[in-house]
């Protein structure tokens, strides 16, 4: 019966068949030349069949079970390749996040160190603020004090009128001057020789310079105590000059260089070439070491004068005397009166005028201007 038949098993897939199947020689692999078996060894060639379907049986169930592992494995696999890169970008936003924060610290300790040295320069500016407050409320203290001595009785109203009295003082010594040294127009006609250095001085030759523009009336004709300062020209004077006009001339310096020291000390100026006052043979000091450029300039002559730290003294007189040293006496004399004249606010009429200049002064010193200065 076909139910006692042995299953057999399918080659192809490994199952027990549970029946006998017809197919198609070409259907089967090794069909179309089938292995003919002898019955005898049909046995043992089912068993051997049998014992080979087994280990397929066994060897599809290893593949499946190392089919699940491998899937397993690359799964796994996977995953780790996956949590690889996402590790790999943590590390790389983290690094960048690590530069960030470096560069935040950095800009952090410089703002922190800016902000100290903010800070200390705010703490110096408030110390100097506070010193110049204090200095501003002792200011403003001393500005009142001297508001209240200006509106006191020794305030401001009060120096004018010292300062007044004192002027008016001054013009009282300076009419004794005037009145003492009266400087007048002379009553014979105007003299054309100048006092300045550029008439009087002449080179070690005896070659007189030329003689000075014409002055006018007022200026030219003036005399101090009736003498003028006029002298003959320096050729003409030896052993047969006329020593009495020399004398006279002498005199009119010393008068001049008298009221000029008795000036400066009522006006508190120190004269800036002193003098030393002895009648006709007095004498001027002057301090520069310059002495002989600015002679030979003023001079017009190539005569040298000795130099040194120590003052020179130069004479106001002619007699025995080298006129090149005179000369410049007469031009340092004038120039006390051209800084006396400056002192006041006035102008000098010019370096040949001595008795204009003395004049001019002492009169700008009685006027009611100066007074009210």
């Amino acid at each position: 019966m076909e139910s006692d038949r042995p299953r057999e098993p399918d080659l192809a897939t490994g199952t027990e068949l549970s029946e006998w199947a017809v197919c198609d020689a070409q259907e089967i692999e090794g069909g179309d030349d089938p292995k003919i078996v002898d019955w005898e060894d049909l046995q043992q060639e089912l068993a051997r069949l049998w014992s080979l379907s087994s280990a397929l049986k066994k060897a599809k169930e290893r593949k499946e079970s190392l089919s699940q592992r491998l899937e397993s494995f690359i799964e796994a696999r996977k995953g780790s390749l996956r949590q690889t890169n996402e590790l790999e970008e943590m590390k790389d936003k983290l690094e960048s996040k690590r530069l960030a924060l470096e560069n935040l610290s950095m800009h952090i300790k410089q703002t922190s160190e800016n902000s100290q040295k903010e800070r200390d320069k705010l703490c110096h500016s408030t110390r100097v603020l506070l010193v110049a407050g204090k200095r501003l409320t002792a200011s403003h203290q001393q500005l009142q004090e001297a508001s209240k001595l200006l509106s006191g009785e020794r305030g401001y109203d009060n120096l004018k009128k010292l300062q007044k009295l004192l002027r008016l003082r001054q013009g009282d010594m300076v009419t004794q001057i005037s009145t003492l040294y009266s400087i007048k127009s002379a009553s014979e006609q105007p003299f054309t020789e100048a006092t300045d250095p550029h008439t009087i001085g002449t080179s070690s030759r005896g070659s007189t310079s030329p003689s000075s523009p014409s002055k006018p009336l007022h200026l030219s004709s003036l005399t101090i105590l009736g003498l003028q300062l006029t002298m003959l020209p320096i050729k003409t004077m030896g052993y047969f000059s006329d020593k009495k006009e020399v004398q006279m001339f002498a005199s009119a310096l010393g008068y001049v260089a008298h009221a000029v020291s008795l000036i400066s000390s009522y006006l508190y100026v120190p004269l800036r070439y002193p003098l030393h006052f002895k009648g006709s043979r007095s004498y001027i000091y002057d301090h520069t070491s310059t002495v002989d450029n600015a002679a030979s300039d003023l001079m017009g002559n190539s005569a040298s004068l000795s130099t040194s730290s120590k003052p020179i003294d130069f004479p106001l007189f002619l007699d025995g005397q080298d006129t090149t040293r005179a000369a410049y006496a007469i031009f340092l004399l004038n120039k006390n009166l051209e800084q006396l004249l400056n002192y006041i606010g006035a102008e000098s009429l010019g370096p040949r005028h001595i008795l204009p200049n003395l004049k001019e002064l002492m009169q700008i010193i009685l006027s009611k201007e100066y007074l009210n200065m």
